[in-house]
């Protein structure tokens, strides 16, 4: 019989797959190490291939594409209910195909080789700031076990630390100088790498023209309009501005039962760092707001004072993921509101 769908359990070295009949009816399984893999995929007749998302998902995806099949990247949560008794990889490819072939099946947005390396520049630009905070901690607790403490900013701690190495009458050791010393420098050095990733990015946003054009809306700036259009390609995976604001983890988050409706903080779904650069640009939108008097300021306003800072922050990014999806699903210009 014919594979209608088939389920890849990826892994480094050795996959396992499980097809399926049109009806259901399983008619194959078998166990296949990476060089003899897409050998395989091509014996078989066109098909619909489902993968778990994880690392090398995407290129996976690209090279049974090209091989006339259609594929589909499954987040894991959604792969999980359907395991059967223990954890294997036959379990797991079982599990994955059975998923695929749901007609409600939620699925991963593609992503292409370009979004893949927009996607790298940020992901190692934030491991950079993330080391620089690391850092910057332990220098404020080393200042602190001496009885010095400094603010816990990073740009308090750049002019404080230099002051504090100067003063010859503050107790500190010269080998705690010299120390200290050495990290903060070092830090110099990590501050030059992000600017030289910030630099990337800015090139790669003036280089896009969906970049460019959903950095018009308020609270939308180079990183987070790379960050999106990476993330979510032309939004085409998403039925609606709702879908994608919900993908994000913009939405609350519910508790429900009859006629009992408990809506709780946003759900904080999906992409992190993407979330955190929307929400980081709608809380200059709020702030800033408070100074105009323009339409959508005086909506965010009116938000701000009924239901609070937080919440209107978190509204501001919602309708900014809205917006989003509708100027690059229609490929529309932004439109301010009159």
């Amino acid at each position: 019989m014919t594979v209608a769908f088939l389920g890849i359990d990826l892994a480094k070295n050795v996959f396992q797959l499980h097809g399926v009949s049109a009806d259901g009816q399983a008619v194959l399984k078998r166990r296949i190490r990476q060089e003899g893999l897409l050998a395989e995929i091509a014996k078989l007749e066109p098909c619909v291939i489902g993968v778990e998302a994880c690392t090398g998902a995407f290129y996976w995806q690209r090279q049974f594409e090209a091989l006339g099949h259609s594929v589909k990247v499954i987040a894991p949560q959604y792969v999980k209910p359907f395991v059967k008794h223990q954890k294997n990889d036959q379990n797991d490819a079982e599990a994955i195909c059975t998923a695929l072939m749901l007609p409600n099946m939620k699925f991963v947005p593609t992503k292409s080789e370009e979004q893949q390396d927009i996607q790298a520049l940020h992901r190692a630009r934030r491991r950079l700031v993330n080391h620089r905070t690391a850092l910057v901690s332990q220098m404020r607790g080393l200042l602190l076990d001496r009885g010095i403490p400094i603010a816990l900013s990073i740009g308090r701690a750049r002019r404080a630390i230099p002051e504090i190495l100067e003063d010859q009458a503050n107790g500190l050791s010269a080998m705690s100088r010299e120390i200290i010393g050495d990290l903060f420098d070092f830090m110099g050095q990590i501050d030059a790498r992000i600017i030289a990733f910030d630099r990337r990015i800015d090139a790669v946003f003036k280089s896009n023209e969906d970049c460019r054009r959903i950095a018009r809306i308020c609270g939308v700036g180079p990183k987070t309009a790379t960050a999106v259009v990476a993330a979510v390609g032309d939004g085409r995976e998403f039925k609606n501005g709702r879908h994608l604001a919900a993908w994000m983890g913009l939405v609350p988050r519910q508790h429900s039962s009859g006629d009992k409706r408990l809506l709780m903080g946003i759900s904080k779904r999906g992409d992190r760092h993407l979330r955190t650069l929307l929400v980081h640009g709608a809380r200059s939108v709020v702030r800033v707001a408070q100074r105009k008097t323009d339409p959508f300021s005086q909506w965010v306003n009116s938000l701000r004072e009924r239901r609070g800072m937080n919440r209107a922050i978190v509204a501001v990014a919602n309708k900014n993921a809205r917006i989003i999806w509708a100027m690059l699903n229609r490929n529309e210009e932004f439109r301010a509101a009159i």
